[in-house]
Protein backbone atom coordinates (compact mmCIF):
# COMPACT_ATOMS: atom_id res chain seq x y z
CA UNK A 1 0.00 0.00 0.00
CA UNK A 2 2.55 2.34 -1.28
CA UNK A 3 0.18 5.33 -2.09
CA UNK A 4 -0.45 5.68 1.56
CA UNK A 5 0.27 9.22 2.66
CA UNK A 6 1.16 9.63 5.78
CA UNK A 7 1.79 12.79 8.05
CA UNK A 8 4.07 13.58 11.00
CA UNK A 9 6.59 11.35 11.83
CA UNK A 10 6.87 8.38 10.22
CA UNK A 11 9.43 6.92 12.46
CA UNK A 12 6.60 6.61 14.83
CA UNK A 13 4.48 4.40 13.14
CA UNK A 14 4.50 0.76 14.65
CA UNK A 15 1.72 -0.61 12.09
CA UNK A 16 2.36 -2.79 9.00
CA UNK A 17 0.84 -1.32 6.19
CA UNK A 18 1.76 -4.47 3.90
CA UNK A 19 -1.12 -6.18 2.92
CA UNK A 20 -2.50 -6.45 -0.51
CA UNK A 21 -5.39 -4.79 -1.80
CA UNK A 22 -7.18 -7.76 -2.53
CA UNK A 23 -7.59 -8.93 0.97
CA UNK A 24 -8.35 -5.54 2.73
CA UNK A 25 -11.33 -5.66 0.32
CA UNK A 26 -12.50 -9.51 1.12
CA UNK A 27 -11.71 -8.57 5.10
CA UNK A 28 -14.16 -5.62 4.49
CA UNK A 29 -16.99 -7.75 2.55
CA UNK A 30 -16.49 -10.87 5.18
CA UNK A 31 -16.68 -8.11 8.01
CA UNK A 32 -20.46 -7.02 6.66
CA UNK A 33 -21.69 -10.09 5.20
CA UNK A 34 -24.85 -11.19 7.30
CA UNK A 35 -25.20 -7.73 8.79
CA UNK A 36 -27.26 -5.08 8.17
CA UNK A 37 -24.37 -2.30 9.23
CA UNK A 38 -24.56 1.48 8.49
CA UNK A 39 -22.02 2.41 10.56
CA UNK A 40 -18.63 1.39 11.98
CA UNK A 41 -15.47 1.82 14.50
CA UNK A 42 -11.94 1.17 13.65
CA UNK A 43 -10.23 1.09 16.78
CA UNK A 44 -6.69 1.66 15.89
CA UNK A 45 -7.32 2.71 12.82
CA UNK A 46 -3.51 3.50 11.79
CA UNK A 47 -4.16 6.03 8.80
CA UNK A 48 -7.53 4.46 7.97
CA UNK A 49 -6.67 1.40 5.66
CA UNK A 50 -9.41 -0.20 6.74
CA UNK A 51 -11.85 2.63 7.61
CA UNK A 52 -11.37 3.96 4.00
CA UNK A 53 -12.52 0.96 2.60
CA UNK A 54 -16.02 0.72 4.81
CA UNK A 55 -16.40 4.16 3.50
CA UNK A 56 -16.31 3.33 0.31
CA UNK A 57 -19.09 0.09 1.30
CA UNK A 58 -21.58 3.17 2.02
CA UNK A 59 -21.40 3.30 6.15
CA UNK A 60 -20.72 6.11 8.45
CA UNK A 61 -16.98 5.64 9.43
CA UNK A 62 -15.21 6.60 12.84
CA UNK A 63 -11.81 5.88 14.17
CA UNK A 64 -9.82 5.88 17.24
CA UNK A 65 -5.80 5.49 17.73
CA UNK A 66 -3.54 6.74 20.15
CA UNK A 67 -1.06 8.44 17.74
CA UNK A 68 -2.03 11.55 16.53
CA UNK A 69 -0.57 11.55 13.88
CA UNK A 70 -2.22 8.82 12.51
CA UNK A 71 -5.71 10.79 13.20
CA UNK A 72 -4.17 13.34 11.05
CA UNK A 73 -3.03 10.58 8.14
CA UNK A 74 -6.74 9.34 8.47
CA UNK A 75 -8.53 12.40 8.02
CA UNK A 76 -6.57 12.92 4.68
CA UNK A 77 -8.24 9.33 3.57
CA UNK A 78 -11.47 9.76 5.17
CA UNK A 79 -12.43 13.34 5.51
CA UNK A 80 -16.17 12.79 6.08
CA UNK A 81 -14.82 10.03 9.24
CA UNK A 82 -15.19 11.23 12.86
CA UNK A 83 -11.55 10.20 13.95
CA UNK A 84 -10.36 10.84 17.45
CA UNK A 85 -6.85 10.25 19.60
CA UNK A 86 -7.91 7.71 22.43
CA UNK A 87 -6.21 4.69 23.76
CA UNK A 88 -8.46 1.22 22.82
CA UNK A 89 -9.18 0.48 26.72
CA UNK A 90 -11.52 3.32 27.68
CA UNK A 91 -12.91 4.14 23.80
CA UNK A 92 -15.19 7.38 24.10
CA UNK A 93 -18.41 6.57 23.12
CA UNK A 94 -21.47 5.40 24.81
CA UNK A 95 -22.37 1.78 24.44
CA UNK A 96 -23.94 0.20 21.64
CA UNK A 97 -23.19 3.01 19.21
CA UNK A 98 -21.75 1.11 16.39
CA UNK A 99 -23.04 -1.90 13.98
CA UNK A 100 -19.55 -3.32 13.83
CA UNK A 101 -16.21 -2.33 15.63
CA UNK A 102 -13.26 -3.51 13.63
CA UNK A 103 -9.60 -3.88 15.30
CA UNK A 104 -7.36 -4.34 12.80
CA UNK A 105 -4.21 -6.15 13.82
CA UNK A 106 -3.54 -4.59 17.09
CA UNK A 107 -4.29 -6.89 19.85
CA UNK A 108 0.03 -7.71 20.02
CA UNK A 109 -0.16 -4.21 20.61
CA UNK A 110 -2.15 -3.64 23.60
CA UNK A 111 -1.65 -3.91 27.01
CA UNK A 112 -5.13 -6.13 27.99
CA UNK A 113 -6.71 -8.15 25.50
CA UNK A 114 -9.40 -9.37 27.24
CA UNK A 115 -10.30 -5.10 28.41
CA UNK A 116 -9.85 -4.02 24.93
CA UNK A 117 -12.27 -6.84 23.63
CA UNK A 118 -14.63 -6.02 26.32
CA UNK A 119 -14.66 -2.59 25.66
CA UNK A 120 -14.54 -3.43 21.87
CA UNK A 121 -18.13 -5.39 22.67
CA UNK A 122 -19.17 -2.18 24.84
CA UNK A 123 -19.90 0.17 22.23
CA UNK A 124 -20.99 -2.54 19.67
CA UNK A 125 -24.57 -3.64 19.05
CA UNK A 126 -24.33 -6.20 16.28
CA UNK A 127 -20.46 -7.54 15.58
CA UNK A 128 -17.05 -7.09 16.59
CA UNK A 129 -14.67 -8.10 13.93
CA UNK A 130 -10.79 -8.99 15.38
CA UNK A 131 -8.06 -9.09 12.41
CA UNK A 132 -4.96 -10.40 13.15
CA UNK A 133 -1.65 -11.81 11.04
CA UNK A 134 -1.44 -15.38 10.74
CA UNK A 135 0.73 -16.96 13.28
CA UNK A 136 3.66 -17.57 10.96
CA UNK A 137 6.80 -16.21 9.99
CA UNK A 138 6.56 -13.33 7.34
CA UNK A 139 9.00 -10.89 5.37
CA UNK A 140 6.48 -8.11 6.49
CA UNK A 141 4.20 -7.42 9.63
CA UNK A 142 5.17 -7.86 13.57
CA UNK A 143 7.65 -10.85 14.37
CA UNK A 144 6.24 -13.82 15.39
CA UNK A 145 6.66 -13.51 19.30
CA UNK A 146 4.10 -10.75 18.90
CA UNK A 147 1.86 -12.51 16.58
CA UNK A 148 -1.01 -14.21 18.35
CA UNK A 149 -1.66 -18.64 17.82
CA UNK A 150 -5.58 -18.21 16.68
CA UNK A 151 -6.03 -20.82 19.79
CA UNK A 152 -5.32 -18.10 21.82
CA UNK A 153 -7.40 -15.52 20.35
CA UNK A 154 -10.36 -17.69 20.52
CA UNK A 155 -9.31 -18.00 24.69
CA UNK A 156 -9.36 -14.30 25.04
CA UNK A 157 -12.49 -13.39 22.92
CA UNK A 158 -13.89 -15.81 25.22
CA UNK A 159 -13.00 -14.34 28.30
CA UNK A 160 -14.09 -11.23 27.29
CA UNK A 161 -17.69 -12.74 26.78
CA UNK A 162 -18.25 -13.76 23.39
CA UNK A 163 -19.72 -16.64 22.47
CA UNK A 164 -20.12 -16.65 18.94
CA UNK A 165 -16.91 -16.62 17.44
CA UNK A 166 -16.22 -17.41 13.58
CA UNK A 167 -12.59 -17.58 12.81
CA UNK A 168 -11.71 -16.83 8.70
CA UNK A 169 -8.12 -18.11 7.62
CA UNK A 170 -7.25 -15.58 4.88
CA UNK A 171 -3.62 -15.56 2.75
CA UNK A 172 -1.77 -13.15 5.39
CA UNK A 173 -4.41 -12.61 7.49
CA UNK A 174 -7.07 -14.48 10.25
CA UNK A 175 -9.99 -12.88 10.99
CA UNK A 176 -12.66 -13.14 13.34
CA UNK A 177 -16.06 -12.58 13.39
CA UNK A 178 -17.75 -12.16 17.52
CA UNK A 179 -21.39 -12.09 17.32
CA UNK A 180 -23.12 -10.13 20.08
Amino acid sequence: MNERVFSGDIERLRRPERIERFEIERVIVLSLEGIDADNVLDVGTGSALFAEHFYKKGLKVSGIDINPDMIDAAKLHVPQGEFRVSDVQTIPYPDRTFDLVFLGCLLHEVDSYVETLREAKRVCCKRVCVLEWRYEKQEFGPPLEHRLKTDKVISLVKQAGFKNIETIQLTDLVLYRLGI
